[in-house]
Formats: structure tokens, sequence, C-alpha cells
């Protein structure tokens, strides 16, 4: 007797079609990984489900170390700067936490959150009186040979959802986020911001000109503003600024090009990476 009638469950669910996959009982991690691979080359199980899986299969694997953001791209506020002075950084950078650093940049004394600063923008008097001690938050420090999944499990744990890591020497090696971690699972996690990145190089700042992003190409520069800086030399505006220089420019150093005034932002010890810029009148 055919067995096609409709109902009859000739038409096997997704489910009962993986578990047909596994009726060999895989032994190994590497044994389950390849009958789901074949799971979804046979369309039994979609492509974006199985690097979900495999993702989270391998964040065992994986330690800290190997998906943190390094120490020379942290986006990091200083306990003595003012508000008009780390407000560019966090308004350019559209991060919601900032380690705040010390004298010492391994002196980290805590997190600043985005959201703890809005009150700066409703009273003028809050710029005046601002003291970062009383809106810093605790950090929390973990090495750089913690397991992503442990790290994982603690940040939903504690409902933190960043990390400093430290070395062996307890020296600052990076930052870690749950965003990162979350990746590893489910890949690249864009919002607005990345997706309106090329777009927002250059953005207006309050009185004070423009905050602008090294890597912005002169050619980008000089359609926002109109102008004809050279490009023969150089593609960015940080190596235009860097060679006006004749050095590699701290932080606070200031250079004038044109009707131009360019001050540094933020940089480390290989090149710049945020500019504030003032257009003469």
């Amino acid at each position: 007797m055919s067995e096609d009638r409709p109902g009859n469950g000739h038409q096997k669910t997704w489910l009962g079609k993986l578990a047909q996959a596994f009726s060999d009982e895989p032994k190994t991690r590497e044994d389950l990984l390849a009958d789901l691979k074949d799971a979804t080359d046979e369309n039994i199980l979609d492509q974006e489900a199985f690097s979900i899986i495999e993702g989270a299969m391998q964040v065992a694997d994986r330690q800290v170390r190997d998906v943190m953001i390094p120490r020379s791209q942290m986006v990091v506020v200083e306990a003595d700067q003012t508000p008009k002075e780390f407000l560019p950084i966090i308004i350019s950078s559209a991060h919601s936490r900032f380690p705040v650093i010390g004298e010492n940049p391994d002196d980290i004394l805590g997190v600043l959150l985005a959201k703890d600063l809005l009150p700066l923008i409703l009273d003028d008097n809050n710029l005046e009186n601002f003291d970062i001690s009383q809106h810093v938050r605790k950090a929390t420090f973990i090495p750089e040979s913690k397991r992503l999944n442990v790290l994982l499990k603690e940040f939903r744990a504690t409902r933190n959802h960043m990390a400093i890591v430290v070395d062996e020497y307890a020296g600052v090696s990076g930052v870690i986020t749950i965003e990162d971690v979350l990746e590893q699972i489910v890949g690249e996690i864009e919002d607005e911001h990345d997706a309106d990145d090329d777009d927002g190089n250059i953005k207006p700042f309050d009185d004070n000109g423009y905050i602008v992003k090294a890597l912005t190409s002169i050619e980008d520069f000089n359609e926002f503003f109109d102008i004809g800086m050279p490009d023969d030399e150089f593609d960015t505006i940080g190596g235009l600024v860097t060679q006006k220089f004749g050095h590699l420019p701290n932080k606070d150093e200031t250079v004038e090009i044109d009707d131009f005034t360019f001050k540094i932002l933020s940089a480390d010890n290989r090149r710049i990476r945020l500019l504030q810029v003032i257009r003469s009148a």
C-alpha cells in the first residue's frame, strides 16, 4: 500500500530528518559537525542555523586573547579630561562604554557609560561641575587566557557588557565586550553606526568645528569642504596632517594647513586616529 497519502508522515519534518541524520550516533564533535554539514547540504538544516551551531561549539575552544580589542585600538577617556575634551571622542566612536584611565595607562579607574552623560547635554552647569569619579562604574578584569564560553556565562550572570583584559604581569592588554563574544557565534553584528560608517567620517561638533576620522580620504575631505587639498602624496587626511607635523603627533598638538586648524584628539604610538578640525572664517 502506498504511503504517500497527505498527512501520513511521508513528508518528514526537518526535526525528523535531522534525527535520521544522527542515527549513526557521532562519537566526536568533528563527527557531529560533519553530520550537521551533511544535513545542511541536504537542505534539512539551513546554512545560517549551521553557522550558529558551529560558532557556539567553537566558542569553547577560543580564548579572550583571540578576539579582544587590543590596547592600541581601545577608545578610552582620561580621568583628567573635561567633558569638552572627551565628548568629541565619545560621539565619534559611537560606543556605549569607555574605560577610564589615570596618569598610567595601566591604571584603569573604571568604566564610563555614555548614557550617564546625557544630563550634561540638558544643563550647561553640569559641564562646569562635572566630576568623572561620580560617574565611573566598577571595571571587571579578566585574564587573556579565559575561555569565551566561560566569559559569556559570567557576562550573563553579572549583567556586565565589558571587561578589561590583563596580561600575566597585570598590564592592560585590551578590552572585550559581550558583543565581541556573541559575534563569534552569530557573525558580525552591525548597527546603524556601522552601516553609516563611510558617511560618518566627518561630523559637526558644537561650535568647535568638526570631528574627523584620520582615515578619511583627502578626496572625501575636499568634497565635504569644497576645497582642493593635494592628494598626490597621501590618501588620507591623517597622512597629510602627520606629514605637516614632521613627526607622529601626540594628543592635543595642533597644526594649521591652509584655512584649517587640526587638533589631535586621539593617537597612539603608530598613527593618528581622530582629529578636531576648525575652519577659519
